[in-house]
C-alpha cells in the first residue's frame, strides 16, 4: 500500500474542513430552532431542521450582543453563516453571522401564545393594578441611559415637576440578555423601595426592537413589583406585553412622564385658588364674629344685666304661678271623678238594697235565688239589713204572671 495515500483522522479532517470552509461561505439558511442553549459563555448553540435533515449551529458571543430579539426552540429563522468544522469531533456546523425571523409572523405567533398564556393566568386583570401616586415625589425609570427616551422623559419631568427625583436603572432595552437586565432592574427598585412609581420602557422601533418587552420573565418581574408601574413602550400604535401586565399604559415614554406628574403652573394654581378661598373664608368668619360681638355690647342685656335677671325671676315665678294652678285643676278633676265613683259604688251596695225591704236568703250557706232552689223542711236564714233570721221552710208556691202554680 502506497504509504502518501494513508492520511491521518486529523488530516482528513482539516482536507474537509478546507474544501467546506472554502465552498460554503456566506449561506442564507432557513429552517427551525432546536435544542437552543444559551451558554454562560455568551455564546449561542441550537440545531436548525426541516423536515429532512438538520444542522448544528453556533453563534458567538459577540455577534449575540447584536441581536434584536431572543431565539427560542419552535422559532423558524434565517441564518447567515459559514459553514465551519469543529475538528475536535470532526463535526461541520453553520457559524451564524446574524440571524433573523423567517418572517414577522414568527414573532407574532410567539407574541400572541405568551400574551394569551398570561391573559389567562390573570395578569392583565383590572383588579389587580395598583394606583398610580397623584404626587410622587420619587420616580425610578428602567431604560437606556444613552437613547431618546430617557431624555424625553427628563426633560418633560423638568419642565412640568422640578422638584421630583429621578433615579435611573440603565439597562439594555434590545437584544439578547435585554429581557433579563429590565426584570433584574425591576427587582432591584422592588428591594430597596426607594421610589414612588416607576417607568419602564424604551423609545419605538420594529417588532424585534421591542421584543425584549415581549418576553415573559420581563412581564412577571412587572406582576410581582410591589411599586406602581407604567409601561411606555415605543409609539402609540406599539403594544407589548408589558403594556398589559402593567398598572398602566403609557402610548410613549413622553407620555408616560406627562402622566406620572401633574404640571407644576397647575398645581401653582390650584394653591393660589384654595388659598384665594381659605382667606376669603377667614375674612367672613372674622367679619361674623365682630358683628356677632358688636352686636352683644349694644344689647340691652349687656348693659343691664340685672334688669335682665329680674325679668327672668318673674318669668319663673309666672311659669311656677301657672304650674300651681294646672296641678290644683287636676287634682280638682280627680276628686269630681273619685266623689262619682264612690256614689255609683255605695248606690250598688247590698246592704242599701235590704233597706227598702228586701231580704237574702240562704240554706246550707248558699243564695237562693229562685224559689226552685229552695228545699222544703229545710232551714234557712234570712238576712235583713240590720242582722239574720233563722227559719224553716213548710212549702213552696210559684207564681206564674202572677197566678199561683205549682
Amino acid at each position: 500500500m502506497d504509504q502518501q495515500q494513508i492520511l491521518s483522522v486529523s488530516q482528513i479532517t482539516h482536507q474537509i474542513k478546507e474544501v467546506l470552509e472554502t465552498g460554503f461561505g456566506n449561506l442564507f439558511v432557513e429552517g427551525e430552532i432546536s435544542n437552543f442553549k444559551h451558554h454562560s459563555s455568551g455564546h449561542l448553540y441550537f440545531t436548525l431542521k426541516d423536515t429532512n435533515s438538520q444542522i448544528s449551529c453556533v453563534m458567538w458571543r459577540a455577534r449575540v450582543n447584536r441581536l434584536l430579539f431572543r431565539p427560542a426552540d419552535g422559532m423558524k429563522i434565517i441564518a447567515r453563516g459559514n459553514i465551519t468544522v469543529y475538528e475536535p469531533r470532526g463535526n461541520y456546523q453553520l457559524d451564524c453571522v446574524s440571524i433573523q425571523p423567517a418572517g414577522i409572523g414568527e414573532l407574532q405567533q410567539a407574541y400572541e401564545r405568551l400574551k394569551k398564556k398570561l391573559l389567562d393566568e390573570g395578569l392583565f386583570e383590572r383588579e389587580r393594578k395598583k394606583p398610580i401616586p397623584e404626587y410622587p415625589t420619587r420616580i425610578g425609570v428602567v431604560t437606556s441611559p444613552t437613547g431618546a427616551a430617557i431624555q424625553d422623559i427628563l426633560s418633560v419631568l423638568s419642565r412640568r415637576m422640578p422638584s421630583v427625583e429621578v433615579i435611573l436603572i440603565p439597562v439594555k432595552v434590545q437584544g439578547i440578555g435585554a429581557a433579563e437586565a429590565i426584570a433584574a432592574a425591576i427587582d432591584t427598585l422592588n428591594e430597596y423601595s426607594l421610589i414612588d412609581v416607576m417607568i419602564v420602557g424604551r423609545g419605538g422601533g420594529s417588532l424585534e426592537d421591542l421584543w425584549a418587552f415581549n418576553e415573559e420573565i420581563v412581564a412577571r418581574s412587572i406582576f410581582r413589583s410591589r411599586i406602581p408601574v407604567i409601561s411606555a413602550v415605543g409609539h402609540e400604535i406599539d403594544f407589548s406585553i408589558s403594556d398589559f401586565v402593567a398598572d398602566l399604559r403609557a402610548p410613549t415614554p413622553s407620555a408616560a412622564a406627562e402622566l406620572v406628574v401633574r404640571d407644576k403652573n397647575e398645581l401653582i394654581e390650584l394653591i393660589r385658588n384654595i388659598s384665594y378661598t381659605l382667606n376669603n373664608s377667614m375674612k367672613n368668619s372674622v367679619v361674623s364674629y365682630q358683628q356677632a360681638v358688636k352686636n352683644l355690647i349694644t344689647s340691652y342685656s349687656f348693659h343691664r344685666p340685672h334688669d335682665v335677671l329680674r325679668q327672668r325671676n318673674q318669668q319663673v315665678d309666672e311659669q311656677q304661678r301657672r304650674l300651681q294652678q294646672s296641678v290644683s285643676h287636676h287634682l280638682e278633676m280627680i276628686k269630681h271623678r273619685t266623689e262619682a265613683m264612690n256614689a255609683r259604688i255605695h248606690s250598688l251596695d247590698p246592704k242599701m238594697v235590704l233597706k227598702r225591704g228586701y231580704t237574702i236568703v240562704r240554706q246550707k250557706d248558699v243564695i237562693v235565688s229562685g224559689i226552685d232552689s229552695l228545699t222544703v223542711d229545710t232551714d234557712a236564714t234570712l238576712e235583713f239589713h240590720d242582722g239574720l233570721a233563722r227559719t224553716t221552710v213548710r212549702a213552696k208556691e210559684k207564681f206564674n204572671n202572677g197566678k199561683k202554680g205549682k
